[in-house]
């Protein structure tokens, strides 16, 4: 039995073709093309055919009466509803089947569809799945995978604006925290002891017992004003 749908070894030639389709379409293209274009290296007999399938390229090369108006829509979302039309007249029996659930099928019930239709081997009928799933892609059905392409210069610059950033904000914190541990330069603690005994003239006897805490850092004039503030308000000051 003769292969009927179509497969390709490679889904980004596949996607580079149809991309270039959409910039230019050339009065007739083929293999020769594709490899003038460098489109898909050993890989473009099975394009060609994919495309024939599909009714984008006649037999002769040239543009297939399904093309319309599809491949000179520069909007993307207006050209995947042209293409999608596209892919679905050319698996007709598949959506007759199971209708727009086709476009998300899972890849075991493509393959078993595939290869009972066509009679292909299970390679094929991989082959010819995924093939299917990157039309879907193409025309917006579902997501492809994508492989992100790693930057290193760029994340290196985007590392050292971080730890540029975090530095001030570090500093702050440590300032901060040796604020918070730094005694009061006026910290003075008054104590009032309770009376041990009585004084002789039976009145009660009072012991005041003053702590000061001297700032490590301080200067001169910081100690001269705390002496001189407990000589006012604690030696010199009347008690009532």
């Amino acid at each position: 039995m003769a292969v009927k749908h179509p497969y390709v070894t490679s889904s980004a030639g596949l996607a580079q073709t149809i991309a270039q389709l959409r910039r230019s379409f050339p009065a007739s293209f083929g293999a020769d093309t594709m490899k003038k274009l460098g489109i898909a290296p050993n890989n473009e007999t099975y394009i060609i055919n994919a495309l024939r399938f599909l009714g984008i390229l006649d037999a002769e090369g040239k543009k297939g009466p399904a093309v319309g108006t599809v491949f000179t829509q520069h909007a993307d979302e207006d050209f995947q509803a042209g293409f999608s039309e596209i892919i679905k007249n050319a698996y007709e029996d598949l959506f007759g089947l199971h209708g727009e659930d086709a476009w998300t099928l899972p890849t075991a019930k493509l393959i078993g569809y595939f290869r009972h239709t066509d009679g292909t081997s299970e390679i094929v009928g991989k082959r010819q799945a995924s093939t299917f799933q990157s039309f879907a892609t193409l025309s917006g059905k579902i997501d492809g995978v994508k492989v992100p392409t790693p930057k290193v210069q760029r994340t290196e610059k985007v590392s050292t604006k971080q730890s540029r950033s975090k530095a001030p904000a570090s500093k702050a914190l440590s300032e901060q925290q040796e604020t918070a541990q730094s005694p009061s330069p006026s910290a003075t603690h008054l104590t009032v002891s309770p009376p041990a005994n009585t004084a002789p003239n039976g009145g009660m006897a009072l012991t005041v017992r003053v702590e000061i805490n001297l700032p490590a850092g301080g200067d001169q004039e910081t100690y001269d004003r705390i002496f001189k503030s407990i000589r006012e308000n604690l030696l010199n000051g009347n008690i009532a």
